[in-house]
């Protein structure tokens, strides 16, 4: 049976006294530190043959206690390296052998070697506390494998867990790629602004706070979408903003009310010439990471290095459904709905007087529901119905649809992106009917931006945008099923002790 953490943490704060006791400072403000371990494994053999003396920190993961010898596992970051303290080199051998613990931050000066066995090794001259552990670290205690306890408690998941580390670092390495990418194409990189009088730019519920001194409430923003179409507006060509995004919605493995994309919008262009943006930067991006271009995700290979599929949105529907929306009737679409076992959120489809607006959401839940989820390999798919994208500008061809793409992989959009509506009049007109909606009860549906109509009314030039989801492409990049792999701190529900 393993001991309670509190005998645990008690038996250690003894041992913290003692460091007191003795004139020891447990927690010092510095300790000399000339090399890092890796500096050291790197150069190994020089060291070892000019016998090296070093001075190098890192918190003990393991100790072995064999009499008068002790060896420990001293890591930094990624990088380990055995100490070893010996009873005839080193004056306080007894002292630090009571007192030291797994966990412990130590600083040793020593001299570089080999032991018997070809291990590399430090021969410690001298061990100084850098800062006392207090409680045990997982491994040496119960483990950390409760998922749940893992997010929660990242800095022991990121200590503990092998990989856990390496995903973070793919992850902060693909957004300064992002960047450097978007750099390098000429893209300025902006900044809007997260506290907003008023939320637009996708449909979602938005978090509420209230400003004090101007006794105002405010948003977290949910996309940065409609200031950065008024920067278009006021003379940038090519811009794009990377942040942080929050919509007070629902968390399951796709979804956390707290996440970071990129999105960016590139003046005179449209949403065809914006595909092939998108697919040209994505492969460039993936081979930083995967050489040839292709990804293992969940015992699937995703392919990036071919080109990318095109599907028209009604007719992928129609084949896994069976439904056209573009030529079956109300009736014929309603019926056939009932046939098919799909969860949608009843309040979606009370008192719509717009029987065009009911089948678009119908249509949307089965998109999501039943082809989505099959879509693995990266595809874009497009012509989206207007009702259910009211920033985006109708296609000549078919006024019904929109000039809208998402891009698809792995059962998950990852971005989504249009030719942007720039006729001031139109775009009131769907202003005013998301409004309607919402006084239905409808709380994720566009606001009514006045400030924005006015800007939009000076004039805006043809324009393509679009939005990645960068938590998203992480979590395929590191073969990770849940979106709270790839966040640091995900939000939690509070734990009830």
């Amino acid at each position: 049976m393993p001991q309670p953490i509190e005998e645990i943490r008690k038996f250690r704060e003894k041992k913290l006294k003692n460091w007191q006791k003795a004139s020891f400072e447990p927690y010092p403000e510095k300790v000399e530190r000339k090399f890092e371990i890796k500096e050291i494994l790197k150069n190994f053999s020089k060291f070892c043959r000019e016998k090296k003396r070093v001075s190098l920190g890192g918190r003990i993961f393991s100790l072995r206690d064999q009499g008068k010898i002790i060896f420990l596992d001293l890591k930094e970051d990624k990088d380990k390296i055995q100490i070893v303290l010996k009873k005839d080199t080193l004056k306080n051998f007894d002292f630090l052998k009571e007192n030291l613990d797994i966990g412990d931050f130590i600083a040793v000066k020593g001299v570089v070697f080999l032991t018997k066995k070809r291990e590399k090794s430090i021969l410690a001259k001298e061990v100084v506390l850098a800062a006392k552990s207090l409680r045990p670290l997982p491994s040496s205690w119960y483990g950390l494998a409760d998922v749940e306890e893992r997010f929660r408690k990242r800095y022991l998941d990121l200590l503990i867990n092998e990989g856990i580390k390496e995903k973070f670092d793919l992850r902060f390495e693909l957004i300064k790629e992002i960047r450097k990418f978007f750099w390098q194409e000429g893209f300025l990189e902006v900044e809007t602004p997260i506290l907003q009088p008023l939320f637009g730019g996708a449909n979602a519920k938005p978090f509420i706070t209230h400003h004090n001194a101007l006794d105002v409430d405010l948003y977290l923003r949910i996309a940065p979408e409609l200031y950065l179409k008024r920067l278009i507006i006021g003379g940038y060509q090519k811009i794009f903003e990377i942040g942080k995004n929050f919509r007070n919605e629902g968390i399951d493995r796709e979804h956390n009310p707290e996440f970071t994309m990129i999105e960016f919008y590139w003046a005179w262009q449209d949403s065809e010439f914006l595909r092939k943006f998108i697919e040209n930067f994505l492969k460039k991006i993936i081979r930083k990471f995967f050489k040839k271009g292709k990804v293992n995700w969940q015992s699937k290979e995703i392919n990036f290095a071919k080109k990318f599929k095109v599907l028209d949105i009604v007719d992928l529907v129609k084949k896994e459904t069976g439904i056209d929306f573009e030529k079956d009737s109300q009736k014929e679409i309603f019926n056939k709905v009932k046939k098919i076992d799909l969860e949608i959120e009843e309040k979606k489809l009370i008192s719509l007087d717009d029987k065009n607006l009911e089948i678009a959401l119908l249509f949307d839940a089965l998109f999501k529901k039943i082809c989505r989820p099959k879509i693995i390999q990266p595809t874009f798919v497009i012509n989206h119905p207007w009702q259910i994208s009211p920033l985006a500008k109708r296609k000549k061809d078919k006024s019904e649809r929109v000039s809208r793409f998402q891009l698809i992989i792995a059962g998950m959009e990852v971005v989504n992106g249009f030719s942007e509506l720039n006729n001031p009049q139109e775009q009131e007109r769907r202003f005013k009917e998301q409004e309607r909606l919402r006084k239905k009860g409808e709380e994720e549906w566009q606001r009514y931006d006045a400030d924005f109509l006015e800007a939009l009314e000076y004039g805006m030039p043809p324009t393509a945008g679009a939005g990645l989801g960068i938590d998203r492409l992480a979590m395929i990049l590191t073969n990770s099923t849940n979106v709270k792999e790839v966040i640091l701190f995900p939000l939690l529900k509070e734990k009830n002790d």
